[in-house]
């Protein structure tokens, strides 16, 4: 069998069997494609350790991120591990191959004076009763009063929020559903969307569920979130571009800054380890830093 038949038998046992998200399978699949593109599409059996050494240096003289070539390591060991239970392959030529070792960024924080001034600006656009201007400022304030993945607030319908109580239900990473707070500020952009906004938009589509509404009616995509959050966000950070994880980010670092307890914050997150959560510390704790070589006189 040929690398591209068996990457697409080997994406279907991804999506049906263990049940992966369909933006992993489509990474997985983009990168064993790739790997045919380079290889030529031989035989499975004709790819061993020199072809894969080969095919990832080509990705790291393009200029490929560790991240990205760490993640198409992964792709061909999980590949191989199949096809060799699969009587594919006799052997596996991945168990010598070295993934590069994955260099942890901390993440983009914007200050929470920026991020007051950016969602009063937003607040001050909405204040007309412009539906899409109602729509953003709330994506925007839940976004960072929730720390919500854009997946989580995209995937939320209408009947997740509790208006009530100042909650929301979201399904984050492994099918994880999870009770979310948020505060005053936002509760009030979710008010003046949802009874001034909504309706409107709701009326331009099919009567989708979701909770945020695109200006076709349709349930709002993960893109278009993506764009809500630069335009609003890049200019007062100095960046060309950022997404929404920067607001993620930001509460999770404030949240701690505040005194926040780390489970809490966890918890809040929808993180599986500790230790994912744990980079925020290392945030606050470069800030510290700098405040002290800044103001200790023996610093």
């Amino acid at each position: 069998m040929r690398v591209t038949e068996a990457a697409e038998a080997y994406a279907t046992q991804l999506s049906s069997v263990r049940r992966l998200s369909p933006a992993t399978v489509r990474a997985y699949a983009a990168d064993l494609r790739d790997l045919a593109a380079v290889a030529g599409d031989v035989e499975v059996t004709e790819v061993d350790l020199e072809l894969l050494r080969d095919w990832l240096w080509r990705a790291t003289e393009r200029g490929d991120a560790r991240t990205t070539i760490a993640r198409r390591t992964a792709s061909v060991r999980g590949f191989f591990a199949w096809a060799l239970e699969a009587g594919l392959v006799e052997t596996d030529p991945t168990v010598r191959l070295v993934a590069p070792k994955r260099g942890r960024a901390l993440p983009h924080v914007a200050t929470a004076g920026t991020l007051d001034d950016v969602l009063a600006a937003a607040s001050a656009r909405a204040a007309d009763g412009d539906v899409i201007a109602l729509r953003d400022a709330a994506v925007l304030e839940l976004l960072y009063a929730a720390a919500l993945r854009v997946a989580e607030l995209c995937g939320a319908d209408l009947d997740d929020l509790d208006r009530g109580r100042h909650t929301i239900r979201v399904v984050g990473k492994g099918s994880k559903e999870r009770i979310v707070p948020y505060g005053a500020a936002a509760a009030h952009a979710l008010d003046s969307y949802l009874t001034r906004a909504r309706p409107a938009l709701a009326a331009r589509g099919a009567g989708s569920p979701a909770l945020f509404l695109g200006a076709r009616g349709g349930r709002l995509g993960t893109r278009a979130a993506y764009d809500i959050v630069s335009r609003a966000l890049a200019p007062a950070v100095g960046a060309d571009t950022i997404g929404p994880h920067a607001l993620r980010h930001s509460a999770a670092t404030h949240l701690l800054d505040g005194g926040a307890d780390l489970r809490t914050v966890q918890e809040l997150l929808g993180h599986a380890s500790l230790g994912t959560t744990q980079i925020y510390t290392h945030v606050s704790s470069e800030k510290l830093t700098a405040a002290y070589r800044l103001a200790h006189p023996r610093a």
